[in-house]
């Protein structure tokens, strides 16, 4: 199993969390805490750039659910960045690509949100 680290990283548009590893049962409460420690402003874009994503099992899912609540509480717009093909797969499964804005990677995310505020 590899080890979950999040790194934050701030962008003209809001806050980047670049997410590696295993996102499981037994770390996704790691994501939850990173998220609710956000200075997230209202009409900034929290990204989650999952590049470097090599798991996410339902536990994961539902802290994806959990970043796109806080977002929408502090009236701010979440999109997923460089999501892997078996995670886009269970998204689509689930119908959770409806709900989540997907991009290549982080830089395009933050420059389609630059060029449309």
């Amino acid at each position: 199993m590899n080890e979950l680290t999040i790194a934050t990283r701030d962008a003209a548009t809001g806050p980047v969390l670049e997410i590696t590893g295993d996102l499981d049962h037994r770390n996704a409460a790691h994501l939850r805490r990173s998220v609710e420690s956000l200075a997230l402003g209202q009409g900034q874009l929290l990204v989650l750039d999952l590049a470097r994503l090599t798991f996410c099992d339902s536990s994961g899912i539902t802290a994806f659910l959990f970043a796109r609540n806080r977002a929408k509480a502090a009236r701010a717009d979440i999109a997923l960045a460089a999501v892997p093909p078996n995670t886009a797969r269970v998204f689509g499964i689930i119908g959770l690509d409806q709900i989540f804005v997907r991009y290549p990677d982080a830089d395009a995310a933050t420059a389609a949100r630059a060029a449309h505020p």
